[in-house]
């Protein structure tokens, strides 16, 4: 059997504008996960990274492209999949304090996807159920009866945690999970996250803007720019031997609190120019404005995806074959 659980192929989702414009938030996405496996997916604000989660779990239908999950195309289902595929694949949002429903105790938001996927047990079950979910995620049982307001934002996040395990699914996206708390409640949310992960063998696709969580918690990294990929590659591979002028930059600026921490970095590379608009994005490859190793064909031709070592590729002219 194959450890894919999930690949994604020349993904594109277009969005139409007014007076024919179109924003290209996803353009041509080839990714992969394994079983078990952690693939962190990094961009800046607009490279695509939560679109690509929205059509994943259905919220928005592929302009093109394929979803193959277990043996199906999801894409071709659109917004019409089985409940059995719904609830394979869960997300946590970004903000657990507007992703959960003020007026709902926390039992009542846990037995949602309970009462649309197990249908057949009863209200015994599903209590006991609610409290395994709420033990699973490290909370006491009373926090059942408590409402949102009541807990703080690590709480409410462990909580859409447990809401998203309540279906049993294979495979979690999670959507910037910690970009709204404390540093650390963020290390308390991530260290439960991966003990679930080891527990239930869980895949995750974990979307994030910051760069360095990813050091300790991915098995690989993909970068996202303008809807495009840039790199992907080993965790280990894409810290120690970035290739992408994109990459190289991003990793540069990643701040660190000690000289050893410097020494490790790439060498500082200080952005130009102003991110394009995604509706009027440049010809060639998406970066060549900002890009300080721009060659003449950059401009023309956009790169293709080329593999340079095992499992890592670069989409840029400087590594294309001869």
């Amino acid at each position: 059997m194959s450890d894919k659980i999930l690949e994604i192929k020349h993904l594109k989702k277009y969005f139409a504008l007014k007076n024919r414009l179109v924003v290209k938030a996803v353009d041509d996405v080839s990714l992969e996960l394994n079983r078990g496996e952690t693939l962190g997916l990094v961009g800046e604000s607009g490279s695509g990274k939560s679109t690509i989660a929205y059509v994943l779990v259905g919220m928005y239908e592929a302009t093109e492209g394929e979803i193959l999950y277990k043996g199906g195309d999801l894409a071709k289902a659109g917004l019409y999949r089985t409940l059995k595929q719904k609830g394979e694949i869960q997300i946590v949002f970004q903000d657990p304090g507007s992703s959960l429903n003020p007026k709902r105790t926390i039992r009542k938001s846990l037995m949602v996807p309970l009462q649309v996927h197990d249908r057949g047990l009863s209200k015994p079950q599903m209590d006991a159920r609610v409290e395994e979910l709420l033990e699973a995620v490290g909370l006491p049982v009373e926090f059942a009866d408590k409402y949102p307001r009541a807990m703080g934002g690590g709480e409410r996040q462990l909580i859409s945690v447990a809401r998203a395990l309540a279906t049993h699914p294979s495979l979690v996206i999670l959507d910037e999970p910690t970009s709204a708390l404390d540093v650390s409640i963020q290390a308390k949310v991530i260290s439960k996250l991966v003990t679930l992960q080891k527990e239930l063998m869980l895949s995750y696709l974990f979307i994030t803007h910051d760069l360095s969580l990813m050091r300790n918690v991915a098995d690989r990294v993909a970068i996202l720019y303008l809807g495009r990929l840039c790199e992907q590659a080993p965790t280990a591979d894409f810290f120690e031997k970035p290739l992408h002028p994109y990459t190289r930059m991003l990793l540069s600026s990643i701040p660190v609190a000690t000289s050893e921490e410097e020494e490790l970095k790439p060498a500082k590379i200080i952005s130009t120019g102003e991110i394009p608009s995604p509706v009027n994005v440049p010809p060639g490859c998406a970066f060549h404005q900002r890009c300080k190793d721009m060659l003449p064909v950059c401009s023309a031709e956009r790169p293709v995806m080329r593999e340079v070592s095992p499992g890592h590729q670069v989409c840029c002219h400087l590594y294309n074959a001869n």
